[in-house]
């Protein structure tokens, strides 16, 4: 492993990413953290407000960025490009956005979208980063292998979310009394991760153009996704299987599982289960990860290895909760 010494910063640090993030870089072998950057908390202990910190860092929290290797931008939809519009980027700072503030390319920005099973060698060269979302992460990982090989036609995806994926601020639906033993859909076929979901698939299957169905539900639990998109095609279990192992073999975060999969093999890792199960012609890929780990910050810090020319898995060896 790299000897390499690199500082971070994290913008938006009193979240729930901004504290997965300080989680992760605290035990991680080549990082500093230089500062935790929140307006709202300024001039508190990180651990006043991520309690189970406690006992861990000195860090304070601080109302303006100062300067990094890296900035971990962990903000809210909307508010990362205004943010870095108002505050000038030091020379040679990379930046690792959270947001979906420019998941979706354009000609105004420099962003790689930050799928490392996807994009690898172009997240090494980068600059900026843009971290990808937690649904898309899970239905993409799922959906890789197949569009490579230009396999892919109409997907349906049913997904389920914990609560932490709405977020830290409170909602009608995140209340305990409302999430319990509830469930229910959001966003039915509008959910905003479509359009970069089929932005990547487009990428590795040219001339992809049929639909991607998603119904997103909200469930009872607090952390994780579990996903299953159900599609046509050809090739038996054996030969999609052959698929799927050939295509991860060198990424190091997929796990494909002959077994039933669970959630709790990914929850506090940074890993994503796959299992395929398939009746004649239709194939079902479930795929399971963690929505603030995977899905958000465990991958931020992954796309930041690679562009640092660390192991892709320092700081990421995480153990799951098994029970």
């Amino acid at each position: 492993m790299s000897t390499n010494k690199f500082t971070a910063g994290i913008i938006g640090a009193a979240g729930y990413t901004g504290g997965e993030t300080i989680r992760i870089l605290l035990n991680h072998p080549n990082i500093e953290i230089s500062f935790v950057q929140s307006r709202s908390q300024a001039g508190k202990l990180i651990a006043s407000v991520h309690k189970d910190l406690a006992g861990e860092s000195n860090l304070v929290f601080v109302a303006e960025p100062g300067k990094a290797d890296v900035w971990f931008l962990c903000l809210g939809h909307g508010e990362s490009e205004k943010f870095l519009h108002d505050h000038p980027v030091p020379a040679n700072t990379r930046i690792i956005d959270l947001s979906q503030d420019f998941r979706i390319r354009d000609n105004k920005h420099d962003f790689v979208y930050g799928l490392p099973e996807a994009f690898r060698e172009q997240i090494k060269s980068a600059k900026h980063i843009a971290n990808p979302g937690c649904f898309a992460t899970a239905i993409q990982l799922g959906l890789l292998p197949l569009a490579k090989a230009g396999l892919l036609t109409a997907v349906h995806t049913t997904g389920i979310t914990g609560s932490t994926g709405a977020g830290q601020k409170l909602q009608d639906t995140t209340h305990f009394t409302w999430r319990a033993n509830n469930v229910s859909a959001y966003k039915t076929l509008q959910h905003q991760h479509i359009a970069e979901i089929r932005q990547t698939l487009t990428t590795l299957q040219p001339g992809f153009s049929e639909p991607v169905h998603f119904v997103p539900w909200r469930g009872d639990f607090t952390r994780g996704i579990f996903v299953t998109s159900v599609l046509t095609t050809t090739g038996d279990t054996s030969v999609l299987s052959k698929l799927y192992r050939e295509y991860f073999e060198n990424h190091p975060f997929v796990v494909i599982s002959e077994e039933a999969i669970d959630l709790k093999q990914a929850v506090n890792t940074n890993k994503c289960l796959i299992q395929i199960e398939r009746q004649g012609q239709t194939v079902a890929i479930h795929s399971a990860i963690d929505n603030l780990l995977k899905g958000a910050s465990g991958q931020a810090v992954q796309n930041m290895n690679l562009m640092l020319g660390l192991s892709e898995t320092a700081g990421l060896r995480l153990k799951p909760i098994a029970f």
